[in-house]
This record gives structure tokens, sequence and C-alpha cells, in this order.
């Protein structure tokens, strides 16, 4: 049986979902591109970005007109003002991912060696150019939680994707999204190697688009819940739908919240026999919050 996901990306095998590439415009993000351009994707936390980027490199792979890898940078998040240690961190994240996800070992054949010979702020840049000569497909590269990254490193990074962007597509990824919580224009980034603060909007100044990833509408919510009742038969009465819609305003988490809490923990709704009603949804809030989870 499925159920409604409260960590992390969806599983479409384990969770209801609703289709990921219906969360943005998909028509739009495919021109941007096709027309080789570097943009961003930011949303709050717990809204669905990673499960949509997810989807959309399995479609972008699945089209066969590109290759493109999804990689998270988190993983360099500790390194903060330690920008060898940060760039050791995206490279190896980034050779184990296109190795598991692409089956390409291309990158986990050079980027240690290149790291050492290059040093921090041009390895990252020259891996991706040495990746892109190789393929005969243009690489499309998505980077999550972006923003995770701290001082010089981010800087490192934003510099060297910038300073590769006029080598694509053919010695670079023809289209870069950086996914995070906010626009990049907002950054405001500590350099403890220039003693100035940078802004993002100078140190990657070939963005073309920020879009947002928005929250549910209330249809949208009604669409999910009922996929809950096509599975168990359980209904959601229309007035607690509309008090899901009330206490969430549609932001992604705390409706499924809410829907995991009345359906897999409160004993009443474990019945698949009792309808969800209002006052089921208002108890599973209280519980939520008394448990302090609403972390939004």
């Amino acid at each position: 049986m499925r159920f409604f996901n409260t960590a992390g990306p969806v599983n479409c095998n384990d969770h209801y979902y609703l289709q990921p590439l219906e969360r943005f415009n998909l028509p739009e993000i495919l021109n941007l591109i096709e027309q080789k351009k570097y943009f961003i994707l930011h949303a709050p936390r717990q809204t669905g970005k990673t499960s949509s980027l997810l989807a959309l490199m399995k479609y972008l792979n699945d089209q066969g007109t590109y290759k493109c890898l999804y990689i998270n940078v988190e993983v360099a998040q500790s390194a903060r003002k330690d920008v060898f240690r940060g760039i050791r961190a995206i490279l190896a994240e980034m050779a184990a991912q296109s190795e598991y996800l692409l089956k390409d070992d291309f990158i986990q054949n050079l980027w240690f060696d290149i790291l050492n010979k290059n040093g921090a702020d041009f390895s990252l840049k020259n891996v991706l150019m040495q990746w892109c000569m190789e393929n005969e497909k243009p690489i499309i590269l998505l980077i999550d939680e972006i923003d995770a990254l701290i001082g010089d490193t981010l800087i490192s990074v934003l510099r060297q994707l910038r300073s590769g962007y006029t080598n694509r597509p053919k010695a670079f990824p023809q289209s870069i999204i950086l996914c995070g919580l906010r626009d990049v224009r907002d950054y405001r980034i500590h350099s403890s190697r220039e003693k100035a603060i940078i802004t993002g909007g100078s140190a990657f100044n070939i963005k073309a688009e920020s879009l947002k990833l928005g929250d549910f509408s209330k249809q949208e919510i009604e669409q999910l819940y009922t996929h809950h009742t096509e599975e168990t038969g359980q209904i959601f009465e229309s007035k607690a739908i509309d008090m899901a819609y009330e206490y969430s305003d549609g932001q992604p988490w705390i409706v499924n919240a809410l829907a995991y809490e009345v359906c897999f923990k409160m004993e009443e709704g474990k019945n698949r026999a009792t309808s969800i009603t209002p006052e089921m949804i208002r108890n599973a809030a209280e519980r939520l919050i008394l448990r302090r989870e609403t972390h939004i």
C-alpha cells in the first residue's frame, strides 16, 4: 500500500503523488534548455523541488536528445570556506551520480587527478569541459541545494560555471539549472579571501530566468487525496479537504503530513471504512503542532 510522503523525494512506487513534471511549466523549461540558457528553480523547503528535478532528468534522458545529470551539492556544505574540500566533495558526488544514474564512469576516472593537478578553482570547470567534449549529446546539469554551499566554496562554484559558459554546448553543459531556496540574485556571500560581500547576481550574472515552484491548489490537494481513496476506498469529505487547504495553504509537506497523520497514525483513520472528516483533520493538525513537526 502506498502512503503520503513526508520525507525526501517522491518514490512513485511507495507514495501518493502529483505528477512532478506538472508542478512547473515544462514547455518553458524545455524552451530554456533548447536556447542553451542557465537558470534558477527555487522554492521553500519540502515543496517537491528534488522530486521535480529527478523527474526532469528522467524525462530528458528518455527523450534521447540530451544527457542529463542530477547532483546534490549539500555534501559540500560542511566544507564552508575550505574551497578545496568543497570542490572535492562536489566532484566526488558528480562522479558517483554519473556512474550510478547514467552508467558513465568518465568523471570517476579523471576527477581526482584533475583536482590535484589544477587546484580547486579550476577543477570543476575542467572536469565539466572534459566530460562534455567526450559526449556526443549535449550535457544538461541539474544542481540541487546550491545555496547549501557557504562562502568561498559557493563563490568558486558560481564563478567556474560562469567561466565555462561561453564553451557550451560542445565543451560545457548546454544548460544548467541551479535549484535552492532562493533566487541567486538574493545571495549575499561572505568571501574570506576577498574580505568582502559578494552578491549572487555578480558571481553568476549569466542567469536567464528565475522560476519558482508553487504550492498545491485546493484542486491538487483533492487530486492527491483521491489517490488514497482509489486505492483504499477511504473517502475524504469535501469539508475535510477544505480544512486541509486552510491549514496548509497548499504547502506540500503540510498537505501530506496532515493526510499521513489522519490515515496512518490516528486509530480512527486507520479504519478504511471511516470517512475523513474536518474534525479529524483538525486533530491531525494539533498533533503535528504538539510534536513540533510543522518545521516549514
